[in-house]
């Protein structure tokens, strides 16, 4: 009863919420100790002062699986659904980096397309450094804007397969996205207005301007593409050439086994004749000498015992 979803869940991806979790983590989970102590009858008010003792982040680590505090409070947000606004606010927190980061990778979670960039793309510019645990079991360091980019941009993040994000690109020609505009380019923008005195631009140049900014966007996502299709490339032509040398040195031990066991048949063979011989050679001195003496002895003693009763010798 404690595991189930509220009756009044909203299904996500048409789904239950906590199946965006795997079965064995999502067993792994309800089975850890924080889970049973810490997230029992947890309420969306009582979820922050969870959040609030984070110390780290991470998925699962160890070899028998074992889940962090993080993706426990991650699967209990999914259970609970708490409000849109209650999310909105764990991101605009900047006092508890860990609450930030948990809205952030909810919303990645549950939001929409549009809201994951909306939200997410502010974060970019909190650089703190914050504690994430590997698999294995060990930490190391990383900052806020470097987990913001994973959850914009990888398919995998603390060992939970993210939902599909739409291209930014595809949102902005349809107009459901503003042209992104960097912090430093602000920054540019206001000293060269300093300088000078503002004057009012026309509606021509705002529009080239936004243009290029978005061609811009579309060149650097295009070349993002490419260089995943290249790391990709590497790795089949990795995984191929292992192939062939695991192939290569199967071939050559079957050949040296081949070659020591037409070895071992020769010298078999060559045992068998040699002592085929030597018996053949026994045989034939025990066959020549020592037979007919043992004839001729009985002959003898024979022909004796003929002379004595009186008969005729053997011939």
């Amino acid at each position: 009863m404690a595991n189930r979803t509220v009756k009044d869940a909203v299904t996500l991806k048409g789904t239950n919420p906590q199946y965006l979790v795997e079965k064995i983590i999502r067993s792994r989970i309800y089975d850890s100790k924080y889970w049973k102590e810490n997230c029992f009858a947890l309420t969306a008010e009582l979820l922050v002062d969870r959040a609030m003792e984070l110390r780290f982040i991470g998925g699962v680590f160890g070899g028998n699986i074992k889940p962090t505090p993080f993706i426990c409070l991650v699967l209990k947000m999914l259970q609970i659904q708490p409000e849109k606004d209650i999310i909105i606010e764990f991101i605009k927190n900047e006092d508890f980096k860990y609450v930030r980061l948990l809205g952030a990778y909810y919303l990645r979670l549950t939001g929409s397309s549009v809201d994951c960039y909306k939200y997410l793309e502010p974060l970019l510019n909190d650089y703190r450094k914050i504690r994430l645990q590997k698999r294995d079991g060990n930490f190391e360091l990383s900052h806020v804007d470097d987990f913001i980019d994973q959850l914009l941009r990888e398919e995998r993040v603390c060992d939970v397969q993210l939902p599909r994000l739409q291209k930014r690109n595809i949102l902005e020609e349809s107009n459901d996205l503003e042209p992104r505009v960097s912090v430093l380019e602000d920054d540019l923008l206001e000293e060269a207005s300093s300088d000078s005195e503002p004057e009012p631009e026309p509606e021509d140049k705002r529009d080239r301007d936004r243009e290029r900014r978005r061609d811009r966007s579309r060149d650097r996502e295009r070349e993002r593409d490419r260089s995943r299709e290249r790391h990709r490339g590497d790795r089949d032509r990795d995984r191929d050439r292992d192939r062939r040398d695991r192939d290569r040195d199967r071939d050559g031990r079957r050949r040296r086994s081949r070659s020591r066991s037409r070895d071992k048949r020769r010298r078999e063979r060559s045992r068998s004749r040699e002592y085929k011989k030597e018996k053949h050679e026994e045989r034939k001195r025990g066959g020549g000498g020592g037979g007919g003496g043992k004839d001729e002895l009985s002959v003898d003693e024979t022909n004796k015992l003929r002379a004595q009763l009186g008969l005729p010798p053997l011939k």
